[in-house]
This record gives structure tokens, C-alpha cells and sequence, in this order.
């Protein structure tokens, strides 16, 4: 199973400077995959949780691929309303050939409603805007003027119209931060909707929140609570068939992107223990 991180793109504490010790530093701790989150317009509900700077990802993704070498790069998730799907297409294209083959497209709906009128992108329309998206883009791939060879397409989201989209459209399930039921009760609605489909389960990829403590809580989402829980959890996820992990060390506040210290230690505790 590949273990990788959700690196923090923005924050007070983000510049470039600190995006490349993330990267260097889950590189050599020896994860498998570095993605990186996506927003367009910092607008008040986007900044209330997510603030300036924001780090585009293709952007960001390009550089760091220049000072990465094994890792492999995404997007947890790209927003696919806010982009043109020939634009999406072509960047991701090429961001996977310029890394060498190094990029995993993850893809989601949104949930900022500002952000969406600030851009001119109708909300209402988001679910199927994003299902046209991953269809054009296979399309577009198929030229061989893209050179894009095959990026894996991980689908956000774990309501009843994400799990059709992932089904019908995905190569994987990626969804974010549920609890251990929470997960369970999803993967059999996953599971039967595939069925419902006459369609193969997709991949299992989920986002999970690390967030390290002393004494197992008593209420928690999977990666929460003692390393011993953390490793249990990915032991879990694991053994219902996941083929990627996740691991999201941003807590919540804003102001821990000044000290990744914290998150590296609890990073480099996790990857001793579970291989």
C-alpha cells in the first residue's frame, strides 16, 4: 500500500522556501506520494479555513517536481468546475511528462460557494461540470500530442452522486477525513453502487487527518489518537483493499503552517512504525 501526505499550500507560514523542505522532508522520510490541495479565489469562506497565501497546485506541483526525484505528485483534490477541461487537460499532461510520469490527478466538486460566483462558475451545476471535466480529459489524453500516458483519476467525495461519479468515471476512490463507521458504511455504499453499475469496485484511496495524541480519545476520525491507532487504522484501511493512504497533518489552524516541525515529527513517527 502507498502511504503519502497532504503537504499544506497555504498559510501564513507557506512560501516557497518551506514548500521545499515539506517536500524534500516526505521524501526522505520515504512516503510515496506528495498532493497538494486547490483554490482559485481566496474568497472570506475559502480564507476562514484555507487562508493567503494559496499556492496553485499545478504550479506548485511543477516546481517541487524540479526538486523532488522518486516522489509521485497530485492534487487532493483539484476543483474541477473552476477550470476548462482542455486546460486542465493539457497542464496535467504535461506536468506528468515534464516529472517523468510522476502525477495522479485527484478530482472533487467544490463546496465554496463565493469562490464559485467569484470565478462565474454556477454552483448548482458543480456535480455535473465535474463529470464532464473527467471525460473530456480522458478524451484529450488519448492524443498522442499530449504525451500524458496514463494519470490515474481519484474521485472525491463520499455521497451517493461521488460514488456514481467514482464508479462510472474514476480509477479511484478518494475520499476525506471519516471516521472508522463512517468509512465502513461508505465502502458498502461504494460497494453496492459498483454492483447496481454492473461495474469493477474502484481503487481505495482515502485522505485521512493525522493528528497524534498521548491517550486514546474517545470519539475519532481514522489517523487520529495514539501512533499504535494511527498504525492500526492504516493496517485497517490496508487489509479493505486500499492501494494509497493519504495522511492529512494539517490539524485546523491556520497558524501551525509556521511550525511544520510539528506535523514532520508526527509524520516521521507513523512511517517508523507502519511499512
Amino acid at each position: 500500500m502507498l502511504i503519502g501526505v497532504n503537504v499544506p499550500n497555504f498559510g501564513p507560514g507557506t512560501s516557497p522556501a518551506v514548500l521545499r523542505d515539506w517536500a524534500r522532508t516526505v521524501e526522505g522520510l520515504g512516503f510515496d506520494l506528495l498532493m497538494v490541495s486547490d483554490h482559485v479565489a481566496v474568497t472570506p469562506d475559502v480564507a476562514e479555513q484555507y487562508p493567503a497565501p494559496f499556492y496553485e497546485p499545478f504550479t506548485t506541483l511543477s516546481w517541487l517536481a524540479g526538486v523532488t526525484e522518486r516522489i509521485t505528485l497530485g492534487t487532493t483534490v483539484l476543483i474541477a468546475p473552476y477550470r476548462h477541461p482542455l486546460l486542465v487537460a493539457r497542464m496535467a499532461a504535461n506536468l506528468a511528462d515534464l516529472s517523468g510520469g510522476r502525477l495522479v490527478l485527484g478530482v472533487g466538486i467544490g463546496w465554496a460557494r463565493q469562490e464559485f460566483a467569484a470565478l462565474g462558475v454556477e454552483f448548482g451545476r458543480r456535480g455535473e461540470l465535474t463529470d464532464e471535466l473527467i471525460t473530456a480529459v480522458r478524451a484529450a489524453w488519448e492524443d498522442d500530442g499530449y504525451r500524458a500516458g496514463h494519470i490515474p483519476i481519484w474521485v472525491g467525495g463520499h455521497s451517493d452522486g461521488a460514488l456514481r461519479r467514482v464508479v462510472r468515471l474514476g480509477d479511484a476512490w478518494h475520499p476525506l477525513r471519516q471516521t472508522p463507521d463512517g468509512w465502513q458504511e461508505s465502502l458498502a455504499r461504494l460497494k453496492k453502487t459498483a454492483a447496481e453499475q454492473d461495474r469493477p469496485v474502484p481503487g481505495l484511496a482515502p485522505r485521512v487527518l493525522l493528528r497524534l495524541t498521548d491517550d486514546p480519545p474517545a470519539e475519532r476520525r481514522l489517523g487520529e489518537g495514539t501512533v499504535e491507532q494511527v498504525v492500526a487504522d492504516l493496517e485497517r484501511l490496508r487489509a479493505d483493499g486500499a492501494h494509497a493512504v493519504v495522511l492529512d497533518p494539517f490539524i485546523g489552524d491556520p497558524e501551525e503552517t509556521r511550525r511544520p516541525e510539528a506535523a514532520w515529527h508526527a509524520l516521521a513517527a507513523v512511517r517508523k512504525e507502519f511499512r
